[in-house]
């Protein structure tokens, strides 16, 4: 039977390219993105939700709405689909935005309630079980387009990676690290290029097949 692999995140996993002009829409293509390219390699089903905007936490956004409420966007993507068999997880980058004026720790809460969501009876029951790879995205630079809304993010991000690796480990899911393998493009300082979205398939296959 074909595995299935469920991938939730903002932007960078639903594939948005490096911002030019704001309120343009872009998407890389199926041959791009890391999560198409990583589904490929491990020959498996994809099932994609990444939401450009989506934040950690289960606060109303108040520049993009409340739909972009990650703990929200779980619950119903885990019921909307089914069974998987993995799930990725990378979100946080959105949570930097200044007018959260959110720490690290603060940041971390909300991933920990996903993974509560995720590794909780009710989820895990439905889908027979699923392995859980938690991804810390790489630093924010401010730079370009959108650097004022991203005012502070960089001292923020920065400091994400060792509480996700702690959060997987207590939850027992998987940790990546992306920001040792790759980082934002200069272009927007918080997109991935086409280049970075190579990386990422390769790190997540093998860590996925590891």
């Amino acid at each position: 039977m074909t595995r299935s692999i469920l991938t939730f995140g903002d932007s960078n996993t639903h594939g948005t390219p490096p911002i030019v002009t704001r309120g343009t829409y872009a998407r890389f293509d199926d041959g791009t993105r890391w999560t198409t390219r990583a589904a490929r390699a491990l020959d498996c089903t994809l099932i994609e939700e990444g939401l450009p905007g989506r934040i950690a936490r289960a606060d109303t956004d108040p520049e993009m709405g409340a739909h972009m409420n990650g703990h929200l966007g779980l619950h119903i993507a885990l019921q909307s689909h089914g069974p998987i068999d993995t799930l990725t997880l990378m979100l946080g980058t959105n949570d930097c935005k200044a007018h959260f004026g959110q720490t690290p720790e603060g940041i971390a809460a909300g991933v920990a309630g996903l993974l509560a969501i995720a590794c909780g009876d009710a989820a895990q029951t439905r889908h027979g079980g699923f392995d859980i790879l938690l991804i810390c995205p790489p630093p924010v630079v401010e730079t370009g387009p959108i650097k004022q809304v991203f005012y502070g993010g960089a001292a923020r991000s920065k400091g994400l990676a060792p509480l996700y690796c702690d959060l997987a480990a207590n939850w027992g899911a998987q940790f990546l690290n992306a920001g040792d393998h790759i980082t934002v493009s200069t272009q927007d300082g918080v997109h991935y290029d086409a280049a970075a979205h190579a990386t990422l398939a390769d790190i997540v296959v093998a860590a996925l097949r590891a």
